[in-house]
């Protein structure tokens, strides 16, 4: 390796040419088919793979060629201009959520692709708001523009009416549909078509006369837009001096880097047209790892003094674990390395779990190939083997200057099958397994009912859990015969109530005393927060501290227990109002389970119900299909939020128990003869109606 700066990657090149950017969009929009040219046009791939084919190089995964679907995210680094561009291909499927989430966490910019003809989507808008989380930079690219109905004008309103942002379209298409042969970059102020086989040749040209107008209408929006950031430009403006190309591109790039504009560009990845002006995009407006805010982190788990680390090679070594691919014989890890340098046989330390870590060998991937590093550096997206106990989102670091950085976020899930292995002797294998699958995917659960001697799997939908399934049968060799599919409910109080709990025991020798009185309440946790919190009211050290933490740990303990139906039990507050304690029998585990019995008989007077997972439901039909498609959504439960037209069709928006929504896909096809889209995500818990709270819990055995 040659010898770096500080603000240098492993193979030399400076800090300021690399681009870490993910490709997002709602399912079907065009996110792998636009990473297929990119990588061709950057001449990492020799020919250009196609989804319909299976032959696309970031959807390797066997799952993934069949359905024509991206399931895991997929990282490639490719040259473009002199810059190293680091770029993750995600999913579009909200079932798979979690692949998005954690790609935009350790990003520093995305590319947001839009069916130029659908605008703005269901899945457009959560990847939108998971950017929005990790104020992450986003370019807008509207693909599809050769697809018939396809409406540059509309999506850029749909953009910025249904995303509350400021889209600033810097390109317009040259025709539409059948018509759409190229592009004006209203920078440049040039028409671009793109010749040659699969349009490697990019020829600029004069604007085409028809279209002078439109051009200049749209460049002085622009400039208007830009000199609004910048008070030299504005001067600029107001004296109807044209901005020059470099003035708009250095206000335009510091404005997308804090977030107060999004460029919009437009083209079709599948006809080969406008793939490499978007590259161009990125490079040109999207950050660099020194462009970005440091990262904060805190001194440790128990010390939460804030640390920042700068994106520099002198800084002390920080990492994020973002996700792991379980593989014989070693897991892969993908890290993102914030500060300092990470080598391969380097001792590493786990803030998280507080163990020494190995870095045993490191790579720098493209898709499923990988190329060896001997060291990475600040801004660099690697992989490794030799870890053992890292999670997602774990922090690795120095040893001697710790930081533990930002954890991801992820849902919960909402929807669980039971599972059992086919043969009897694979019963040690299929537990063994799963817990690898829960190591590399945050969103999927499992657990053992010992009542009903069943397996349970949980995952974030029916898609999800069938990818889940046919892993366990494909790749790990443990085929399972699958139960019908459970909803992921859970508990909740809705009253204070208060109760004593009381462990006395006298058994020879030391004994078992504690006292305990609580007050359960219900409180609505802030974003990010625990469902659960806990307060001490005895005044004065009447308790000793170690107990007060024991009758924390205790109440705590019983949330996942329920109270009703054994569900899980969420947005709990918990005060403690009085303790007491004996100089000799007192212990951690007597206050432990007086907690418990505090807590548990107070719940049961705190009026407990039963919460079903609420899904928001975006249903497109043509119009005459609103009446039928609305009422069978009504008849399941669902409140209609939102309907609006986008041209004759209607989007419907809706909240719906997911309960209602098994097979829906096959039923609302049929009602709409096919011609229905519809996309779904978890939005929230809502108490249940009564009777049918009572009919689930007679179906649990808990009925009258």
């Amino acid at each position: 390796m040659s010898a770096t700066s500080a603000e240098g990657t492993s193979d030399g090149s400076p800090l300021s040419r690399v681009r870490n950017i993910g490709i997002a969009a709602h399912i079907d929009a065009g996110k792998t088919t636009t990473t297929e040219r990119v990588l061709f046009y950057a001449g990492r791939t020799h020919k250009v793979g196609e989804v319909d084919d299976g032959t696309t190089t970031t959807d390797f995964d066997e799952q993934e060629q069949q359905r024509g679907i991206t399931i895991f995210s997929a990282a490639v680094t490719l040259p473009w201009k002199d810059h190293q561009i680091n770029l993750i291909d995600t999913p579009g499927h909200v079932d798979f959520t979690a692949e998005v989430e954690r790609s935009l966490r350790v990003l520093d910019g995305a590319v947001v692709v839009f069916d130029s003809k659908e605008g703005v989507e269901a899945q457009s808008e959560t990847v939108w708001r998971q950017a929005m989380k990790y104020h992450v930079p986003c370019l807008c690219f509207l693909n599809k523009m050769d697809k018939i109905g396809a409406d540059f004008y509309e999506s850029l309103l749909s953009i910025e009416k249904r995303l509350e942002s400021h889209p600033v379209a810097i390109q317009l298409p040259i025709g539409a549909e059948g018509t759409f042969e190229g592009l004006i970059d209203l920078v440049t102020m040039k028409a671009y078509r793109f010749a040659g086989d699969h349009g490697v040749h990019v020829e600029e040209y004069e604007i085409p006369p028809a279209m002078v107008a439109d051009a200049k209408q749209w460049r002085h929006t622009l400039e208007e837009k830009v000199a609004e950031l910048d008070d030299e430009l504005m001067h600029k403006y107001l004296e109807e001096q044209p901005l020059t190309e470099c003035e708009i591109k250095r206000v335009l790039r510091q404005a997308t880097i804090t977030g107060r504009m999004n460029p919009v560009i437009c083209g079709s990845s599948l006809k080969n047209i406008g793939v490499q002006k978007m590259i161009d995009a990125v490079v040109d407006y999207l950050p660099s790892p020194l462009e970005r805010p440091p990262i904060d982190g805190v001194r440790s788990l128990k010390d939460l003094t804030v640390v920042h680390r700068k994106p520099r090679r002198d800084e002390p070594f920080s990492a994020l674990v973002f996700k792991i691919v379980a593989e014989k014989p070693l897991d892969l890890y993908y890290i993102r390395v914030y500060s300092g340098v990470m080598k391969s046989s380097m001792r590493s330390y786990n803030s998280n779990t507080g163990e020494k870590e190995n870095i045993s060998r490191m790579f720098r991937m493209f898709a499923k190939r990988r190329e060896q590093l001997d060291e990475a550096g600040p801004g660099e997206i690697v992989a490794c083997v030799g870890l053992k106990d890292a999670l997602t989102g774990h922090t690795l670091c120095d040893a001697k200057d710790q930081v533990v950085l930002e954890r991801i976020e992820f849902p919960t899930p909402v929807i669980s099958v039971s599972v059992e292995p086919k043969n009897s002797k694979d019963k040690e294998t299929l537990i063994e397994t799963l817990g690898k699958m829960a190591r590399q995917d945050p969103t999927f659960r499992h657990s053992f009912n010992a009542e009903t001697g069943q397996t349970i799997i949980s995952g974030m939908g029916e898609l999800h859990l069938e990818v889940l399934i046919y892993k366990l049968d494909k790749d790990f060799r443990v085929p399972v015969i699958v139960g019908k599919p459970l909803v992921a409910y859970r508990e909740a109080i809705t009253q204070r109530a208060e109760a004593e709990g009381r462990f006395i025991r006298q058994t020879g020798g030391h004994g078992q005393y504690a006292v305990v009185r609580l007050r359960v309440e219900p409180f609505k946790p802030a974003k990010g927060e625990e469902a659960f919190s806990f307060s001490n009211e005895i005044k004065g050290g009447a308790l000793r501290a170690e107990f007060v933490h024991a009758v924390e740990r205790g109440a705590k303990e019983c949330l996942s227990m329920g109270v009703l139906a054994g569900y899980e039990l969420l947005n709990v507050h918990v005060t403690l109002l009085e303790g007491k304690e004996h100089p000799v029998d007192s212990s951690d585990m007597a206050f432990e389970n007086a907690a418990r019995m505090a807590f548990e008989e107070a719940c049961k007077h705190a009026g407990p119900v039963m919460l079903e997972p609420i899904m928001k439901l975006v249903v497109t039909v043509p119009d005459d299909y609103f009446g039928i498609v609305s009422g069978d959504l009504s008849a399941r439960r669902g409140l209609i939020q939102d309907t609006e037209m986008r041209k004759n069709h209607r989007a419907i928006t809706a909240h719906v128990p997911l309960s209602e929504m098994f097979q829906y896909s096959t039923h609302v096809r049929t009602l709409t003869q096919g011609r229905a889209n519809w996309a779904m995500e978890p939005h929230s818990y809502a108490a249940m109606p009564l009777n049918l709270q009572k009919e689930l819990l007679r179906k649990h055995g808990y009925g009258d």
